[in-house]
């Protein structure tokens, strides 16, 4: 039955049962109207009207839950539905708003796909031209330097010198850069392997102290899951250094029944009410890319830190655990027969 036909038998179910109090009850109205029979119209019209708001209020209350479901609609939080009630077009309205959430989630999953992979293949580009062609210019710069102030009278060798640590300080943060845009360390030597790398240069770097705790035994995890464990991680801590004021950060990766779960919680100022920025929204789309959920509250028992958590569940057929240490060894064992393979076909 159509939205029309329904709300107009609501209000004839409503007139009709008003005119028939009218007939069959002892209600009279006489010409002078008398403040008696004012009284009991005004009493019938008023129980008419608020039947049938009342009425039109249980009929249309599954249109105020679908309005209120597309307003707070997050595509960057996926799952959420509406749930269908209603008869005829309500209940088709909002099967169809569903089908649209769908779809609308599976186009945005794809597109931010492509461009993370676009992107990640633009940091290995830069990372590359980063390391071998800059990096090796300023290498020969610094060895012509090291030359010219060997051969220098003694006025100018202090400045050469001081010209030349200088440009090793500008090699030195060149690479670092390279290994932020490109971590190696993860593709050579697995995700527990680059994660440390990645606290030990965070905790250099800006002075904050990070303690790690990584279960030794975690499920085999795809290349993709591995890249998005590291750069929410990665994200996490620059925003913790940038943003947070912290003075300690925990980061840990552990093991679950379903998966496995990243945990970075800071003591800092915490995000308050502030709006989520890019780097957030940027490490929603990359939990969504492969079936994670990332939540950002309010650290437990630390005033007003941070937690971020990632959850990322793990098919039942790749759930086999593999001891750090040894799978470490192995992968490394791979990655060399792997590069031999290379050079010798090369």
């Amino acid at each position: 039955m159509s939205l029309f036909w329904r709300i107009f038998l609501l209000n004839a179910a409503v007139l009709f049962t008003a005119t028939a109090l009218l007939l069959l009850g002892p209600v009279t109205i006489s010409a002078p109207v008398l403040l008696t029979e004012a009284l009991v119209m005004a009493l019938g019209l008023a129980a008419m009207l608020v039947a049938n708001a009342a009425l039109l209020r249980i009929g249309l209350a599954p249109l105020q839950r679908l309005t209120r479901a597309m307003t707070t609609t997050d595509l960057l939080r996926p799952g959420r539905r509406p749930a269908v009630s209603g008869h005829g077009e309500i209940a088709e309205l909002i099967m169809t708003f569903n089908t649209m959430l769908d779809r609308l989630e599976a186009e945005r999953a794809a597109s931010s796909g492509l461009a993370l992979s676009a992107q990640e293949a633009e940091r290995r580009r830069v990372a590359r031209e980063l390391h071998d062609e800059i990096g090796q210019t300023l290498t020969a710069v610094l060895l012509e330097l090291k030359r010219v102030a060997d051969r220098a009278p003694e006025p100018l060798r202090g400045d050469l010198r001081h010209v030349q640590e200088t440009t090793r300080g500008s090699l030195d943060e060149i690479r670092r850069i390279a290994r932020r845009l490109r971590p190696g360390v993860l593709e050579e030597l697995g995700l527990i392997s680059a994660l440390k790398a990645l606290t030990n240069e965070i905790a250099s770097h800006s002075r904050l102290p990070v303690r790690c705790r990584f279960d030794s035994a975690l499920p085999r995890l795809g290349e993709d899951v591995e890249l998005v464990l590291y750069r929410v991680a990665q994200e996490g801590l620059t925003n913790v250094v940038r943003h947070a004021d912290a003075r300690r950060v925990d980061l840990a990766l552990r093991r679950t029944p379903t998966g496995v779960e990243l945990l970075l919680t800071d003591d800092g100022r915490g995000i308050g009410t502030a709006t989520e920025g890019a780097g957030i929204r940027g490490m929603r789309e990359r939990a969504l890319l492969i079936g994670a959920e990332l939540t950002v509250d309010p650290a437990p028992g630390r005033g007003d830190g941070t937690e971020v958590r990632l959850r990322v569940p793990i098919a039942g057929d790749g759930t086999e655990a593999e001891a750090g240490p040894q799978a470490g060894a192995e992968r490394t064992e791979r990655t060399d027969a792997e590069r031999t393979h290379r050079n010798g076909s090369d």
